[in-house]
């Protein structure tokens, strides 16, 4: 499988809770926070949740 990293890059305030705990989820917390995760079709569709707070790059 391929891993991706995601990096929050905007905040979680005034979003609705099930984006804030889709962030919490993803182990992203803080700002500018990254994590590496397989590229899963879970992790896939919560990327998707919340693609407009975060941004995603394939690693190789």
């Amino acid at each position: 499988m391929t891993k991706i990293k995601i990096t929050k890059v905007k905040s979680a305030i005034r979003r609705p809770g099930k984006q804030k705990a889709t962030l919490v989820a993803l182990g992203l917390r803080k700002m500018n926070q990254s994590v590496e995760k397989e590229a899963t079709p879970q992790i896939i569709g919560m990327v998707k949740k919340v693609m407009h707070l975060v941004t995603v790059e394939e690693l190789k």
